[in-house]
């Protein structure tokens, strides 16, 4: 297994001409975006192995919670671009030693867009690793549309996001029956989001929302409270787990009104997902229709199939 991680490495060279601007590449595939669908939304579902580049998710940290499809496609890659820190160790060794692994941590679009780009083209097989789902929070459209501005086919590989690690170490649901029928997957102000994209205390106010902050151990603090100021109840649940799924996991159960000076005294300042509102204990739910006599009424008797949901 080959480590690149430094921008001087001289194990592959960087090209850094021959192409369009990474940032005029985005721009011409947003308006052709806004003219016309792309014909492989119609020609493949997700899973589907395709051409090109995948964008894999790593799931939240633990090598097991690695899909199918991205395991697959980790074994037979020839360069693994990833993202650092935020991919443990552990699923790089396990699925990437034979690969050439270069650390995006540090690298801007002019270098890695025609690394990726020229390694596709000399017929290596190219994967770009994401942490848990490249989907959110991911920023991974961006080098997505660059690559196919040069003529080099992209796709997406779904990952396990931290927020689905965190109720299963929760050991509750994120939406549960007459306790929260909504998830917010968000993240709080700061140098990307505006103090009035900020919707967190909405979500809260809502009350049957299980809020879940990507990007905001940092925050707690603030986060809890302007919640503390807009008049939200200092008793409402607050899980915090860091580092979902990894060996050193840790879980941090308070309240709105405790949860930041347990934040604070255990040190940490990233790489935690922060849950908010009843479901984080789980407490307080009413049974589903799904599996009562509800689910049956119609039938016409012990051979017949009835489709239950839980609306």
């Amino acid at each position: 297994m080959t480590e690149t991680t430094t921008n001087d490495d001289a194990a592959r060279p960087v090209a850094t001409d021959g192409g369009d601007d990474p940032q005029q590449a985005i721009d011409a595939q947003g308006e052709r975006r806004r003219e016309e669908l792309d014909d492989r939304i119609f020609e493949h579902n997700a899973g589907d192995e395709q051409e090109g580049i995948p964008f894999v998710g790593a799931g939240p940290g633990n090598p097991r919670l690695l899909t199918v499809a991205g395991k697959e496609l980790l074994e037979r890659a020839d360069l693994v671009v990833h993202a650092g820190s935020l991919v443990n160790s552990e699923l790089l060794e396990e699925y990437c030693a034979h690969a050439e692994l270069v650390n995006s941590v540090g690298k801007d679009l002019e270098e890695l867009i025609p690394l990726m780009r020229d390694s596709y083209e000399e017929g290596e097989n190219v994967v770009r690793l994401h942490s848990g789902d490249p989907a959110i929070y991911g920023a991974a459209l961006e080098q997505m549309d660059a690559l196919e501005h040069e003529d080099v086919p992209t796709y997406f590989v779904p990952g396990v996001t931290s927020a689905f690690a965190a109720s299963a170490t929760l050991r509750t649901q994120l939406t549960l029956n007459e306790v929260s029928n909504h998830v917010a997957f968000t993240r709080p102000q700061g140098k990307t989001l505006t103090e009035e994209e900020d919707h967190i205390s909405e979500f809260v106010g809502m009350g049957d929302v299980t809020s879940c902050i990507y990007l905001g151990t940092h925050a707690v603090r603030d986060t809890m409270d302007r919640l503390l100021e807009d008049g939200h109840d200092p008793e409402t649940p607050v899980g915090v787990i860091y580092h979902a799924s990894w060996p050193d996991e840790d879980v941090i159960i308070g309240t709105v009104g405790t949860i930041a000076d347990k934040v604070e005294e255990a040190g940490y300042r990233a790489s935690a997902m922060v849950v908010i509102g009843d479901a984080v204990t789980g407490a307080g739910y009413e049974r589903s229709f799904l599996y009562g006599d509800w689910a049956n009424r119609g039938s016409s008797g012990s051979s017949g199939e009835t489709e239950a949901s839980d609306d």
